[in-house]
């Protein structure tokens, strides 16, 4: 894949909010394994947290205060519970159900994680002045909006990286169930976009551009060559290599679907072609490249 063609890839894919999101999340979670002590994700902070105000919460009550799934919530709720940091007992008034309370060491571990956490906002941000970086908490409280709750604590509103977690989850929960009839998802959606722009070329450099591992480039490619969307031919330079092309099918799929990419946020954001895309799109870009844009 020659420069050029890089390039005209890279800015097709940065031109979509629902990639951009992708690719802040994984950076966000990269830097979250970077900055904060042990096995913590940014759904396991948010539940030391949320638990702040109300102690005992239910299980329940904690998941819609957090903007996060009853399941997501109980699997963290066991790994803090193992690691000591929360009891987790039955209900009194709902035999069924959990409540949680932070422990000593819980209450201790928020303390002692509250200048990683800042220096986490720092460095997410680094690049933004002040107004950019409330614009895009902003934008980002838009897109997630339903997905909290008026009781969501505002130290999670403030930070950059929980608001960036819970828009792309809810961009990629949406495109999934537009995708769905069609028999792909939000991953394989990307790959075609990017392969359209590049043409034919090789799962190496798919995996380099959409940066992520070769082994995940494999299961991509092997779903849409079994949705007849992509086939692998020898390349004919390196016979070891294979090189990936678009069936028709996938150029008709592009086409039907481009338009229900472009329209995913419109019912938060506004018209796509609006500020409140552009504004997105340029800061999300911004994030994910570490730099300002030119």
């Amino acid at each position: 894949m020659d420069e050029t063609a890089r390039r005209a890839a890279m800015a097709d894919l940065h031109a979509m909010p629902g990639h951009l999101l992708w690719r802040a999340a994984a950076r966000v979670t990269r830097d979250i394994d970077r900055v904060l002590p042990g096995n913590i994700d940014v759904h396991a902070y948010a539940v030391l947290v949320g638990l702040a105000d109300e102690e005992p919460q239910s299980q329940r009550s904690l998941a819609t205060r957090i903007g996060t799934s009853g399941t997501t919530l109980t699997t963290v709720a066991h790994t803090l519970q193992a690691d000591g940091l929360v009891a987790r007992v039955r209900n009194p008034d709902d035999r069924r159900s959990y409540s949680l309370t932070r422990t000593p060491a819980g209450r201790a571990a928020v303390r002692r994680w509250a200048p990683h956490v800042r220096r986490l906002e720092q460095q997410l941000t680094a690049t933004f002045q002040p107004d950019e970086a409330d614009r895009l908490r902003e934008l980002l409280l838009l897109v997630a909006r339903d997905d909290l709750d008026s009781d969501t604590p505002q130290a999670l509103l403030d930070s950059t990286g929980f608001l960036v977690t819970k828009a792309h989850q809810h961009a990629h929960r949406v495109f999934l169930a537009a995708l769905q009839p069609l028999g792909v998802e939000p991953r394989h959606f990307g790959t075609l976009r990017a392969l359209r722009v590049v043409g034919p070329t090789t799962q190496g450099e798919v995996a380099a551009l959409l940066d992520v591992s070769p082994a995940t480039v494999v299961q991509i490619v092997d779903d849409l060559e079994k949705r007849g969307l992509v086939s692998r031919e020898r390349d004919d330079s390196d016979r070891r290599a294979y090189r990936l092309h678009l069936s028709g099918e996938a150029e008709s799929l592009l086409a039907d679907v481009s338009g229900t990419a472009s329209r995913l946020l419109a019912d938060r954001l506004g018209e796509p072609d609006g500020r409140n895309h552009r504004d997105l799109i340029r800061l999300l870009r911004q994030l994910v490249t570490d730099a300002a844009p030119g």
